[in-house]
């Protein structure tokens, strides 16, 4: 027996390469531009002169055919590109010259941030139209930014199966496997021959996207093994499924969490992975498109969290970004006062040695980027599961070591600096300690923070540079100019 959950089929369109991609949005710019150009002159022209809007809508009809073409020859990823290329009032412009039956597929493809804005200005109808004949997983993807009214007017057109998967996604945390898991794949019983499961194949309209092996189940649709595709097409079409299915397969739990699958899928080299209940059901699978979503996902969020930053609207008003950056940057402000005050402690000493000024900024600098060299490691280290509690204590010594190392050698070298310029070896071996000891504070707080904010549950990124940054400035002026005050006056 064979059975395949539906294809949601859509029309294909050529995916560009980057550099047309960027192409394409550089000509849909071009002719808003026009757009803009051309109501501007008109504006301009004298009161009473009626060709003036009669050309601006002949031109704005020309322009919108064209861009409307443009549009709809592009996949949906790189329409999702381009919108969220543009400023709020292009984006908008664009947005309702996209064919409503491509509207769900593009919202699916673009930024959170970019599709809000998007649903905003689209009404209960209009929205319905758009997700009505997504899959489960799709809507489910959806849902959270939709008008509860709309997602309640969507199922009311499902069965009842596609309605329980939808309601059964929707119900998993937004960070788990359940919740990127799809329905589409292809499962057979295993007393069936392999030319049984060929002939159902060539049934099919297609296969779903990555299916690179069928999942065999039993009678109570639990899943006993897989059948790559590869083995299915070179073996001799009598045998039975049993005899050449692999049993011993990698299963994800729906509540397991997405960026442990991620690590699972890089480990293994997997193109998908079936999902099963605590009872061994198979409800689902897991594809390698899903993965990339999330690794992404997961690479942006970092990368905005070392800032300080959360996912923002790169064309948002400007009072919206300053709410979104102005407290991590009011914090930066706080500790590099406390740097200054510091240093401002040892005023008698810079003033007996003004050289010491300019030394001590390279002290903070060098202790500040090897600080962030090993804080990039372990954050990298931790979201990808390395680190745990057996090997977390090797992993402080290691970086220890290589800060102490790098400060020695880093040290000689920014001691015959000093000595060079300043002709006092007692500066150098001052300038020397200091690198060796400030470095030890940027691995230590390197390693310290985001490890204490994994142990807490948070985010490890979040604020790590800041806190970096504010530990080897201060420390790094303290021990400076500290070492400097006992030796050198």
């Amino acid at each position: 027996m064979v059975e395949s959950v539906h294809t949601h089929k859509s029309l294909e369109r050529n995916r560009l390469e980057p550099e047309d991609a960027q192409e394409a949005l550089e000509h849909v710019q071009e002719l808003l531009r026009r757009q803009h150009l051309v109501a501007d002159l008109v504006h301009r022209q004298e009161v009473g002169d009626s060709r003036g809007p009669l050309v601006e809508a002949l031109v704005h009809r020309q322009h919108d055919a064209e861009l409307s073409a443009l549009l709809d020859d592009l996949h949906s990823a790189d329409v999702a590109f381009i919108l969220e290329s543009l400023p709020k009032d292009d984006r908008q412009s664009i947005w309702q010259l996209v064919r409503a039956d491509r509207d769900g597929e593009i919202l699916l493809e673009v930024a959170d941030w970019v599709r809000e804005s998007l649903i905003s200005t689209m009404d209960q109808q209009e929205l319905v139209a758009a997700t009505e004949n997504l899959e489960a997983d799709e809507l489910a993807d959806l849902a959270p930014d939709l008008p509860p009214e709309v997602v309640a007017e969507v199922q009311k057109g499902l069965t009842d199966e596609e309605r329980a998967r939808l309601t059964a996604v929707m119900s998993y945390p937004e960070d788990s496997v359940g919740a990127i898991m799809d329905f589409e794949m292809v499962r057979v019983r295993s007393d069936v021959t392999l030319e049984v499961v060929l002939r159902y194949l060539r049934r099919l309209q297609e296969l779903p996207d990555h299916t690179d092996q069928i999942f065999i189940v039993d009678r109570q649709e639990k899943l006993i093994g897989g059948l790559p595709i590869n083995r299915l097409l070179v073996t001799d079409p009598e045998r039975l499924v049993t005899d050449v299915m692999d049993t011993e397969i990698l299963t994800l739990a729906p509540l397991d969490e997405a960026d442990e699958a991620a690590a699972a899928f890089e480990r293994y080299d997997l193109v998908s992975a079936p999902v099963v209940d605590a009872v061994g059901r198979l409800i689902g699978r897991v594809t390698v498109n899903d993965v990339v979503d999330v690794i992404r996902e997961a690479s942006d969020e970092q990368a905005l969290s070392k800032a300080g930053l959360g996912e923002e609207d790169i064309f948002a008003p400007v009072s919206q970004a300053i709410r979104n950056r102005a407290p991590w940057l009011l914090v930066n402000l706080c500790t590099a006062a406390i740097a200054s005050f510091v240093a401002s402690r040892f005023e008698d000493t810079v003033g007996h040695i003004v050289i010491l000024a300019f030394l001590m900024s390279i002290v903070a600098g060098i202790g500040g980027n090897s600080g962030n060299q090993t804080m990039t490691l372990i954050i990298r280290a931790l979201a990808v599961g390395r680190i745990n509690s057996a090997n977390v204590s090797k992993l402080v010594r290691r970086e220890l070591q290589i800060a102490l190392v790098v400060g020695i050698g880093g040290g000689l070298v920014a001691a015959l600096f000093a000595w060079a310029i300043s002709g006092r070896y007692s500066l150098g071996l001052v300038m020397m300690s200091a690198m060796v000891l400030n470095l030890l504070v940027g691995a230590s707080i390197g390693m310290l923070v985001p490890l204490t904010r994994t142990r807490f549950g948070k985010d490890p990124a979040i604020g790590s540079s800041v806190l970096l940054t504010f530990a080897t400035d201060t420390m790094g002026f303290f021990i400076f100019l500290g070492l400097a005050t006992v030796f050198l006056l």
